[in-house]
This record gives C-alpha cells, structure tokens and sequence, in this order.
C-alpha cells in the first residue's frame, strides 16, 4: 500500500496484490471521513497500456477522484434525510 502522487485526494492510497509478473492489478481507495474504505478504482495497469503501464495513472486518478465526489455527495445527502 502506498500514498499516490499527482491526486489532490491527499489520503488516495494505491495498493499493490502480488502478481505473476505478467500483470500488475492496482486499486485505488481513499477513507472516508467516517474511516471506512473505499475502493474507487481496479484493473491491470499491464493491459491497460501494455507500452507504458503507468500511463494508466494519468486516467485512473482523475476517475477515482470524480467517483470521490460523487461517493461523498451521495453520503452528505444520505445523512442530511436521516437527520
């Protein structure tokens, strides 16, 4: 598990399940304000660009970060009704 650069997410976390070596499997997450995690993002950086593999962050960032806002939108609407 590692802190990902380049997010203004500042707990993004990236975590890293061993391969084979013929595939690099990344997910994205961040904790919420209530401490629960989050899995924002998930595939194999290898097939996604098999050229330059970390290109993948360049996409997967922004993404996680947009389902980020939506996630926390949908929680602060859930949280306002049950008030």
């Amino acid at each position: 598990m590692g802190k990902v650069n380049g997010s203004r997410i500042t707990n993004l976390k990236e975590l890293r399940p061993r391969s084979s070596g013929r595939s690099a499997l990344r997910l994205l997450f961040a904790f919420d304000p209530k401490r629960d995690a989050i899995i924002l993002v998930a595939a194999d950086k290898i097939k996604a660009n098999p050229h330059n593999p970390n290109r993948w962050y360049e996409e997967a960032i922004p993404h996680a970060e947009r389902l980020y806002d939506i996630y926390l939108k949908e929680r602060a609407e859930e949280e306002g009704q049950n008030q």
